[in-house]
């Protein structure tokens, strides 16, 4: 049983190991939110054929790289920018913005408040609210946007509560910013998981709104998050400009950016793994549905939340329970607004996906 706080991450499966003497191999982990197809096929065999890349100094312009991102987006080559990871992207444009302010739609990933408070600045936040299933009031948000903000930073879809904001509300919600100056970071990081990605697929703003960046990366949906690969999006010249001027050269290594311009034009490993995600959150969200024990929020990633109904069984319990049986969910209550009744899992194999909720039915 858990006799502390830690509430582990889907990469912490070596202090899962120590904890539990289980073996990292054999844990099941529905924390990651990675793609359970794993690596594109694709690249795991051209790959083999570019080894030799890494005798040699990537482009420093990534020219190649940017210009299959921009196929694979429909962004122009130009608008976009690579980096080691989105990680690293976050705080490249969070140093150049340099906040004061910064409002953070709530609850979602730590990095944003994280990089902005290194920087000296304050972030706030808007909580996105239980009662709406965690679905935006766009009208209520826009109130809430004035001067005294710099930056806003926006996780689409978002984690850990699966929901997401409409490229329709998005433009309205970056008309109100416009007309405030304040600078906008949407976090793609799920988009490609979505059902129906081209209505929340913000990359098409780019064009219209120099306020705006769109960051992904490959960790999630191509199953990579060893490469450390992610890449930027704006229209704003100036902005790429200053962030090409400052950052380290070669921070993307030239396996990864060989790998990247492998990976986006695997359309069949695409095409899978959007049919099995979406196969298996309508399955997952319609089971979950049908418990007492449980309020689930409809997903629009590869990912789900779930609150506790059931009295007397905690998110600490129902992680014991699972991991005791290789299956690794994730405690929710550190994210800003959520308490010890909130766990979140992602979908893998149609088979691993089954077990799980054989394990959670036995505890609720």
């Amino acid at each position: 049983m858990l006799k502390h706080k830690d509430h582990f991450h889907g990469s912490d499966l070596e202090k899962i190991e120590e904890l539990y003497g289980i073996r990292k191999e054999d844990i099941v982990s529905f924390s990651a939110n990675v793609n359970p197809l794993g690596i594109s096929p694709k690249m795991r065999s051209a790959l083999i054929e570019h080894i030799d890349v890494i005798t040699s100094y990537p482009d420093r312009e990534y020219t190649a790289l940017r210009s299959r991102i921009g196929e694979y987006t429909g962004a122009p080559t130009r608008n976009i920018l690579v980096g080691n990871g989105s990680t690293e992207l976050i705080s490249l444009f969070i140093q150049m913005e340099h906040p004061k302010k910064a409002l953070i739609l709530g609850p979602t990933y730590s990095e944003y408040e994280r990089e902005i408070s290194l920087g000296g600045g304050t972030s706030l936040y808007y909580p996105l609210k239980e009662e709406n299933d965690f679905i935006l009031d766009v009208e209520d948000f826009k109130r809430h946007l004035n001067e005294a903000l710099d930056l806003l930073v926006i996780c689409n879809p978002n984690n850990p509560t699966s929901t997401s904001v409409t490229q329709k509300d998005m433009r309205r919600i970056l008309d109100e910013c416009k007309r405030h100056d304040i600078f906008v970071i949407v976090d793609e990081t799920y988009v490609e998981f979505a059902p129906d990605m081209d209505a929340i697929d913000s990359v098409p703003l780019t064009r219209y709104y120099n306020n705006l960046v769109i960051l992904r990366g490959v960790s999630k949906f191509f199953a990579s998050p060893g490469l450390r690969l992610g890449y930027a999006i704006t229209g704003n010249m100036d902005l790429l400009k200053d962030i090409n001027a400052h950052k380290d050269p070669w921070t993307v290594g030239s396996l990864a950016a060989a790998a990247g311009e492998l990976m986006f034009t695997d359309a069949e490993y695409i095409k899978k793994t959007r049919e099995l995600i979406s196969g298996e959150r309508t399955r997952i969200y319609q089971e979950l549905s049908s418990w007492d024990s449980l309020k689930v929020y409809r997903p629009a990633a590869n990912f789900i939340l779930a609150r506790i109904e059931k009295e007397g069984i905690t998110a600490d319990d129902l992680f014991d329970h699972a991991i005791q049986k290789g299956l690794m969910i994730r405690n929710c209550s550190t994210f800003p607004f959520l308490d010890n009744r909130y766990f979140r899992f992602c979908f893998m194999l149609p088979e691993q996906n089954t077990a799980l909720l054989k394990c959670l039915k036995e505890m609720l």
